[in-house]
C-alpha cells in the first residue's frame, strides 16, 4: 500500500476514534456574562476536538517519514474494512458540507452569506415593513457578521459537528455557540450607536416575516446550517435575546481581553503538531510496527 494513503487512512481511523470519544463528552456550560467572551469560550468548545486530530495526523505524518514507500506485508483489505466506518462518516460530512454551499438558500428576510467577501442581503418586502432606524440595526447587526466572516465560521462549525455524528453532545455545542454568536453580534451593533429597542424590533419583524412565508419558502431552514447568517438565530432563544436587547448594554468590553481565544490556541498548536511529529519519527515505528502486524 502506498505509504500516504495508508497514512491518510490511518489518520481518519485514528482521528475518528478520537472524535468519537471527545464527542460525548458532556457538553458543559460558561458563566461568562459579556456576549464576546461567551462566543468566543462556546466557539472554542466547537473546534477544540480538532486539536487531537491534528495532534494524531502529525505523529503518523513522522511515523511515516520512517517507512518505506510503498509499505509492503500489509493486508490492505483489513485496514479498509476498519477505516470503513470512519470513512462513511467523513464522507457525510463532506456530502453535506458541500451540499450547504450549492443548495439555493431559502428566503430569511436579511442575512449574510458569503465566505471571503461576505455580503449582507435584505429583502425589500421585510424592508418595506421597517422604519428606518429598524433597517439600520439590522444592517449594523449583519455588517458584524461580515466583519467576522460569520458565514465561513458557521460552515466550519458545522463540518466539525457533522464529524462527530451521531453524539447530541456536539449539536449541543453548535447551538450553544450560534446562539452566542447572536448575542455577540448584538451587542457589537450596540457599540455600534444602535439602539437595542430597534434592533430588538428588526429580530420580531423577521420572525413575523418568516411566519408569513409559505412552507415551500421555509424549506431549509432547519436540519443542516447553512453556509450564511441569519438576523433571528435560534428561535429557542428569541426570548432571553430580546429582554438582553431591551436591558441597558453592560458595555463589559475588559473582560474580553483576558480570555484565552482561539488564536492563542492556534499558537499553541503550530509546537505541539511539530513536537508530535517528531515523536512520531523516533518511538513511531515501535507502536506502529507491533499495532499493525496483526494485520500482517
Amino acid at each position: 500500500m502506498e505509504r500516504e494513503t495508508l497514512v491518510t487512512l490511518l489518520s481518519m481511523i485514528f482521528g475518528g476514534l478520537a472524535l468519537q470519544v471527545l464527542a460525548g463528552l458532556p457538553a458543559g456550560g460558561s458563566a461568562a456574562v459579556d456576549p464576546a467572551v461567551l462566543e468566543r469560550q462556546t466557539w472554542l468548545a466547537v473546534c477544540s476536538p480538532l486539536a487531537p486530530v491534528l495532534v494524531i495526523a502529525a505523529w503518523l505524518i513522522g511515523w511515516a517519514f520512517t517507512q518505506p514507500d510503498p509499505v509492503t506485508g500489509l493486508d490492505p483489505y483489513v485496514i479498509a474494512a476498519v477505516w470503513l466506518p470512519f470513512g462513511l462518516l467523513f464522507a457525510r460530512a463532506a456530502v453535506r458540507a458541500v451540499w450547504a454551499l450549492v443548495r439555493n438558500p431559502p428566503e430569511c428576510g436579511v442575512s449574510t452569506f458569503g465566505f471571503l467577501q461576505p455580503q449582507v442581503a435584505f429583502s425589500p418586502f421585510l424592508a418595506r415593513r421597517l422604519d428606518e432606524p429598524v433597517i439600520r440595526a439590522a444592517l449594523a447587526h449583519e455588517h458584524a457578521h461580515a466583519r467576522h466572516r460569520d458565514p465561513l465560521r458557521i460552515w466550519v462549525a458545522q463540518i466539525i459537528t457533522d464529524l462527530q455524528w451521531p453524539w447530541p453532545q456536539a449539536q449541543r455545542r453548535l447551538t450553544a455557540w450560534l446562539a452566542a454568536l447572536e448575542l455577540a453580534r448584538d451587542e457589537e451593533a450596540r457599540r455600534d450607536h444602535i439602539e437595542g429597542a430597534d434592533l430588538a424590533a428588526a429580530v420580531l419583524a423577521s420572525v413575523r416575516y418568516l411566519g408569513e412565508l409559505s412552507p415551500c419558502e421555509r424549506t431549509g431552514l432547519g436540519g443542516t446550517q447553512l453556509a450564511h447568517a441569519r438576523l433571528i438565530g435560534d428561535e429557542t432563544t428569541l426570548k432571553h435575546r430580546v429582554s438582553r436587547l431591551l436591558a441597558p448594554s453592560s458595555r463589559a468590553e475588559g473582560a474580553s481581553a483576558k480570555y484565552f481565544g482561539l488564536r492563542r490556541a492556534l499558537v499553541l498548536m503550530v509546537p505541539l503538531v511539530l513536537l508530535a511529529m517528531t515523536l512520531g519519527v523516533l518511538y513511531g515505528p515501535r507502536i506502529m510496527s507491533p499495532l499493525l502486524g496483526l494485520t500482517l
